[in-house]
């Protein structure tokens, strides 16, 4: 069983930066491909960015290329989303989830394990 605890969240003016972590434990980190994603107030919870078990592949929706960089570092059981250029539009609770399959899935159903979530407000 893996947990999954993201921190880093916060409120943050148009414009500025934020870098949300989620730090894993249960498990053996790098088998696992690795994703965040992010629900808005009555929104549909939507695919924000995927990277593969050892880094190789990141994927990205497309309202977050250019502004949002997924890593992690296998040694501390953690993934990063750096988030720059915040707009108000990506105000949501953002999640992180595992997935022990081998591809870099934009699918939240093929995801195993998520975390508790963490708020990310940006301020017009």
């Amino acid at each position: 069983q893996v947990q999954l605890v993201e921190s880093g969240g916060g409120l943050v003016q148009a414009g500025g930066s934020l870098r949300v972590s989620c730090a894993a434990s249960g498990g053996t980190f790098s088998m696992y491909v690795m994703g965040w994603f992010r629900q808005a107030p009555g929104k549909e919870r939507e695919f924000v960015a995927v990277i593969s078990r050892a880094s190789f592949n990141q994927y990205y929706t497309d309202s977050v290329k250019g502004r949002f960089t997924i890593s992690r570092d296998n040694a501390k059981n953690t993934v990063y989303l750096q988030m720059n250029s915040l707009k108000p539009e990506d105000t949501a609770v953002y999640y992180c989830a595992a997935s022990r399959g081998t591809i870099a899935t934009m699918n939240g159903g093929d995801y195993d394990y998520w975390g508790q979530g963490t708020q990310v407000t940006v301020s017009s």
